[in-house]
């Protein structure tokens, strides 16, 4: 499948000034989008790999987003080059299986991310909230990569391909930009 056939919305909302939180409503029970956000093979194909989430622990989430591109070779835009292989030292600070993750976000410089799962028949909602912002780059980019990455979950749970991670980021921020205001 194209990128160009996959849909592009931005169910984000600004909480705070320095919080946003988006919506996705997955094609997969709580359990097996659990396993998404805790096990370093699964994120990695979605998000950052590293090591496993777990109860009172610390991991590592890794910037690696070849996983991400069906299509092989797709370059990174030169803006985000610099962070390829950044290995970020993360803290769990709520570990609820399969109902509810709280991590740090950036080593704790950039917040917290809160991940929380809602069955809904063999669906699961999930509500993922980025508060404690503190970059420059505020809501709107980190937005864009949320909105992008949780796209990705979307489309591999639901068994389809991305052929250009960076062309569906780059039409996410249109997006995001339009959503947020």
């Amino acid at each position: 499948m194209a990128d160009a056939a996959i849909q592009i919305t931005a169910p984000i909302e600004r909480t705070a000034p320095d919080a946003i939180r988006l919506e996705r409503v997955l094609d997969a029970p709580p359990e097996t989008v659990w396993r998404y956000l805790t096990e370093a093979d699964l994120r990695r194909q979605w998000f950052m790999g590293g090591s496993d989430a777990a109860p009172d622990s610390e991991f590592d989430l890794v910037v690696d987003h070849d996983n991400l591109s069906d299509e092989r070779n797709v370059p990174y835009p030169e803006s985000y080059a610099k962070f390829k292989g950044t290995t970020w030292h993360e803290k769990v600070l709520r570990f609820e299986a399969p109902r509810l993750l709280e991590t740090t976000f950036q080593g704790g410089k950039n917040g917290t991310v809160t991940y929380e799962l809602f069955p809904e028949g063999g669906r699961t909602r999930l509500v993922l909230t980025h508060s404690g912002i503190e970059s420059g780059t505020g809501a709107g980019d980190f937005g864009t990569g949320w909105n992008s990455h949780m796209t990705v979950l979307q489309e591999r749970l639901a068994g389809r391909r991305v052929s250009n991670f960076w062309e569906l980021h780059a039409r996410s921020r249109e997006a995001v930009e339009k959503a947020l205001g």
